[in-house]
């Protein structure tokens, strides 16, 4: 009989416990800043239940041979944590994750496992879309030409 009272009360104040769900999908353009500065782009997709989320990305920079500079490819999983609203349309949050790296300049490849933690801001533009500012550190193991890369990004978000 407990047990059934218990369920009961849960279930009645489920509904001003319970917030909705939230996901957008960013498109991204940016720079990293080791050894020199060169172009990123990338796409991520995250979901979020009230402060907490998770997303992934994808991000590209491309190889610059006459600067020293490789390539570097990330795919990382984050977590991340942000007020559920903004102060004037804009919105902070904090992240950090791990994933898979490949950087690569020439013949010279290293694929392995890379951490990063960061964070930005959300700023409401019309409706569902947004712009993201974002700035990452990044700290990849193994044997890569820059253990640690600096990466700002700009990019369009569409929630839904």
């Amino acid at each position: 009989m407990r047990t059934l009272w218990s369920v009961v009360i849960v279930v009645l104040l489920s509904p001003f416990f319970v917030g909705t769900a939230n996901a957008d999908v960013t498109a991204f353009l940016g720079s990293t800043t080791r050894p020199s500065n060169r172009q990123l782009r990338g796409i991520s997709v995250g979901a979020g239940f009230l402060v907490v989320g998770a997303e992934f990305e994808y991000a590209d920079a491309r190889e610059e041979p006459l600067d020293g500079a490789p390539a570097l490819r990330t795919g990382m999983a984050n977590v991340y944590t942000q007020p559920l609203l903004g102060l004037a349309g804009v919105q902070p949050y904090a992240t950090t994750g791990v994933g898979l790296y490949r950087e690569q300049l020439g013949t010279r490849r290293e694929t392995n496992v890379g951490f990063n933690a960061g964070g930005g801001i959300k700023v409401s533009l019309l409706g569902p879309v947004r712009a993201r500012l974002d700035y990452r550190i990044f700290k990849l193991r193994g044997t890569p030409i820059n253990p640690l890369v600096h990466r700002f990004y700009v990019g369009l978000t569409l929630g839904f």
